[in-house]
């Protein structure tokens, strides 16, 4: 019997100053999805059932962006994407443009189960859910006033932002764009061009081995605030944003360019594939030598029970849990 292990995500790229409730807050919530997915393990399940039960268990959560408390496209609705991914067999599913699904993960599951293709988006994987009796909502049930406050930010910034929970109480728009500037000029911490303090992916993601050395990672996000109706990023990309082999498992989160440019996620396999490396050693070199002037970071688990993680950039809200009863949960280094 091999060792199971598991690894989750809430987004890379993390503001030095946000408030110590925030951290604890998405703390938290980590931690009690952690726990679904180690007794899930404990059970006896499968890699794929943990890692969907996991990220359903975050899209319903507001705290991160996915599903409930998605980031807002400049018409002001909710475009979710996701993707998940069997290592036996490297059997995957993804689903793009999704406004009304409640679970994006679960839908990308059912494409993988249920259908001949791999990739579903918009009309069609609204259509495809429905067919196969998913739950859906209406698209105001994944809104939440914190995300229509920085929608409106990012339009009057007029750029695009990274969905952040950053309390801008008491600070009229004008202020607190000069507050950011101010902090970006003074500590030159920038992601995807923007200052750290207006910028988080709040991507979720989830890794896992099972007690039979099978592998399956899992990937969801509402994506950019301001973004284009119709953007895709590298969540519900195979390869990018999610992987899963006999090798390893990933997921990652942060700057969406750089992580599909960099393929990321096929890129730890591969390096272990064909260069030998441990899981830590892969993910250091991929996060180091791959990404270009990009920021983003990853979670793994090897097929024998390893976790790693990665991440150039400030923090990243992560947890793991192994077999033999290691388990924590963090945000910085």
């Amino acid at each position: 019997m091999a060792r199971w292990a598991i690894a989750i995500h809430g987004g890379a790229g993390v503001d030095p100053n946000l408030p110590e409730h925030r951290q604890e807050e998405g703390k938290r919530v980590l931690a009690r999805c952690l726990q679904v997915g180690v007794d899930l393990l404990r059970a006896g399940a499968t890699a794929l059932d943990v890692v969907e039960a996991v990220v359903r268990e975050l899209e319903t959560d507001p705290c991160f962006n996915s599903g409930r408390g998605s980031a807002l496209t400049r018409a002001g609705t909710v475009e979710m994407e996701a993707s998940i991914m069997d290592g036996r067999g490297r059997r995957c599913g993804a689903v793009s443009g999704v406004s009304t699904v409640r679970n994006p993960v679960s839908l990308a599951r059912r494409v993988m189960d249920k259908s001949p293709h791999s990739y579903l988006a918009f009309d069609g994987a609204e259509d495809f859910a429905r067919e196969q009796g998913l739950e859906v909502v209406d698209n105001s049930y994944f809104i939440t006033e914190e995300n229509i406050g920085m929608l409106k930010l990012a339009k009057e910034a007029n750029s695009i932002l990274f969905d952040y929970r950053i309390p801008l109480a008491g600070a009229d728009t004008c202020s607190a764009l000069a507050a950011a500037s101010e902090n970006h000029n003074n500590n030159g911490t920038v992601m995807n061009g923007l200052p750290i303090s207006i910028y988080a992916p709040e991507t979720v993601g989830c890794a896992v081995v099972d007690s039979n050395g099978f592998t399956a990672a899992a990937t969801s996000t509402g994506g950019l605030m301001n973004k284009m109706t119709g953007r895709i990023g590298d969540s519900p990309l195979i390869g990018a944003g999610t992987y899963a082999c006999g090798h390893c498992a990933v997921s990652c989160t942060g700057e969406g360019e750089a992580i599909i440019r960099s393929t990321l996620a096929r890129d730890v396999a591969a390096v272990m594939e064909y260069k030998g490396l441990p899981l830590q050693e892969a993910v250091d070199f991929c996060v180091k030598e791959r990404l270009d002037e990009g920021f983003a970071g990853l979670i793994a688990v090897s097929g024998t029970g390893e976790v790693a993680y990665g991440f150039n950039c400030t923090g990243m809200f992560r947890g793991c849990a192994t077999e033999d009863g290691f388990m924590e949960v963090g945000i910085w280094e």
